[in-house]
């Protein structure tokens, strides 16, 4: 794991290009103690040594199907399409029978070229039972950006803030038009290997890009709002709530549709809910 010293750091952001209701500033000056993190996202090898070892089943294994995005949907897959999709989830999301972490893509897809990218189609209730199983935690939200901006202060993005510096692709986003044509030109369709692109000041991979990763905290775009001890002295984020918290952005976000993988972006989603774009790493 990689050591984050303790000290402020400034959190938040405001880009104008954010979303108004995700709650990504104020910029507020953090202090967080002193923590580890991994420096990739759990990979498939990993979640796979955690289930042999526990006999532990994924809740999108035990709800049946998980969402796959539509252009990664083929063959078998494409026959196991479940009906009555809810109006409010995207279309480019199919709720594929079959489709779990050991099933990226839903029947007839594997892992066995994959064991180094990040596990997915994994709940926050899944992440928590592997990162207790391995004696760590998922990290706050705080502890995610602070080692997520490898030690730049305000940059839009782990490394700077141009997208592309000299036209060299940093993370793995959407390239191309969103949602039907991907280029790949930054190297992956989909998934990436999770040390893939040079790591941060910090020696942390991809947290831009790839996979959203879960975090601790449950959501609010407006309880950190407020100076208190609560929100900038290691803030674990609000007593409850509904959703939990998610960062990095994924290798579906593109800037004409989700430019979440800029540093300071948030997102969240229930904590049962898997997708074939979530996935995490763990703190201690």
């Amino acid at each position: 794991m990689v050591a984050i010293p303790e000290g402020p750091f400034l959190m938040g952001g405001d880009d104008p290009d954010a979303f108004p209701d995700d709650g990504e500033g104020p910029v507020r000056e953090v202090r967080v103690s002193a923590f580890h993190i991994d420096p990739a996202a759990v990979t498939n090898a990993q979640f796979a040594r955690f289930v042999k070892a526990t006999g532990y089943v994924t809740e999108a294994e035990r709800f049946g199907w998980s969402f796959v995005f539509h252009l990664l949907v083929r063959g078998e897959a494409a026959q196991r399409v479940l009906a009555g999709r809810s109006a409010a989830v995207p279309q480019w999301w199919l709720p594929v029978e079959g489709a779990d972490w050991r099933h990226p893509a839903g029947p007839g897809s594997g892992i066995g070229e994959r064991r180094n990218h990040p596990v997915v189609h994994v709940s926050w209730t899944d992440a928590a039972c592997y990162a207790a199983w391995a004696g760590k935690r998922l990290p706050t939200e705080a502890e995610w950006e602070k080692a997520a901006r490898g030690g730049l202060e305000q940059a839009r993005f782990p490394w700077g803030d141009e997208f592309t510096p000299r036209g060299t692709h940093r993370c793995n986003t959407w390239q191309g038009e969103f949602p039907r044509r991907n280029t790949a030109a930054d190297g992956y369709l989909d998934t990436a290997p999770v040390d893939a692109y040079r790591p941060n000041g910090f020696g942390l991979f991809n947290t831009s890009g790839n996979v959203w990763e879960w975090c601790a905290d449950w959501f609010s775009p407006a309880w950190h709002a407020e100076p208190s001890d609560a929100t900038r002295l290691d803030p674990a984020g609000p007593p409850d709530g509904t959703a939990r918290v998610m960062r990095g952005g994924s290798y579906l976000c593109h800037e004409s549709y989700c430019n979440r993988y800029r540093v300071a972006a948030r997102t969240s989603s229930t904590p049962d809910s898997a997708t074939g774009h979530v996935g995490f790493r763990c703190a201690a």
